[in-house]
């Protein structure tokens, strides 16, 4: 009889930002003339966030559900959650859009999602010992 490893703390934070990064991509790309006006942030911003979102959300699951996971992807993918957080926050302080107040919050939940996702892969990238070093 075999028995399931429990999933890695590591493992769970990728997987975790590959089904948000992929969902929130969807609803972003599909609805951005439907969110546009709700958000009030310009609808090509949206749509194109949405299109990067999906495939990096499968990127990221891709790296999140090999045998071994490699150190330097989920760098890679930490830095990019990390850009992520930084350009949401400078599109609200620069001033080069013009965000609801639920546009604000949902800029604001997203980068915080990202940045929780960002420290969890960080997190478990310090304590997963099996990694392959490329």
């Amino acid at each position: 009889m075999t028995t399931k490893r429990p999933l890695s703390f590591l493992r769970l934070a990728l997987l975790g930002d590959a089904a948000a990064s992929a969902a929130t991509g969807l609803a972003m790309a599909g609805g951005a003339g439907l969110l546009d006006g709700l958000l009030g942030l310009p609808e090509p911003l949206l749509r194109y966030a949405g299109l990067f979102l999906v495939p990096y959300g499968l990127c990221v699951a891709f790296v999140g559900t090999r045998e071994r996971i490699t150190r330097g992807a989920v760098l890679a993918i930490v830095a990019i959650n990390a850009l992520w957080v930084i350009e949401s926050l400078a599109i609200l302080v620069g001033g080069w859009v013009a965000p609801t107040a639920l546009g604000t919050a949902f800029v604001l939940f997203q980068a915080a999602v990202v940045g929780g996702f960002a420290v969890a892969q960080w997190l478990g990238l310090r304590r997963d010992a099996r990694l392959s070093p490329a």
